[in-house]
């Protein structure tokens, strides 16, 4: 399997999560699209800082039946899965034995996209539209450009399995979902944006 990442041949039939477990842990964050493996570029500072900023925040206002994490995977299927920036998951998922390396979407309450210059389509149109067919419940939009922080905060319409906008935050997030969050933009803003 390591020797299929090394050539430009993909496995026969396409990558699985299967192949993608049995590669060496090296860091790299790797999802998959039906089969067809992603490899982004490493974040930027500003997009890892944006992102652990917001999951402390989050974790700070997180009831207990909640757990916030980062960088997890999200396995939609065997040939697709996702790696949000930032997650929120039910409590029972994330006490599992062992802690778990990926979770299902049903398990998962709120997805967070950092948006970076060489994902901005994937952020904005691919992950919204494959993380509500999935299920996913709520989902964020983080767009760090312009010298300041936009939160875009989207509620799923189960019935189309699409994100409907609930909000556009540029001084605060003031929602009631996925659980009460009163946030300060500045609170999540890296210090040398």
């Amino acid at each position: 399997m390591t020797a299929a990442l090394q050539s430009d041949v993909p496995p026969e039939g396409g990558w699985t999560t299967d192949h993608l477990d049995g590669l060496p842990e090296d860091n790299r964050r790797r999802e998959l699209l039906d089969g067809v493996l992603l490899v982004p570029p490493s974040p930027t500072r500003i997009h890892q800082n944006t992102a652990g900023l917001l999951a402390v925040a989050l974790e700070a206002e997180c009831p207990d039946e909640y757990d916030v994490t980062q960088g997890v995977e999200v396995r939609i299927n065997r040939t697709r899965c996702f790696v949000p920036d930032v997650l929120v998951t039910t409590a029972e998922a994330a006490l599992r034995s062992p802690s778990p390396y990926w979770y299902a979407p049903h398990e998962v309450v709120l997805a967070v996209e950092v948006v970076s210059p060489s994902t901005r389509s994937i952020d904005r149109v691919l992950k919204p539209a494959l993380y509500a067919q999935a299920g996913i419940p709520f989902y964020w939009r983080i767009e760090t450009g312009d010298g300041e922080l936009v939160v875009h905060t989207h509620r799923i319409d189960p019935v189309d399995e699409v994100y409907t906008e609930t909000g556009r935050w540029t001084k605060f997030v003031d929602t009631g979902e996925p659980f009460p969050v009163n946030l300060s933009i500045a609170r999540i803003t890296p210090r040398h944006l």
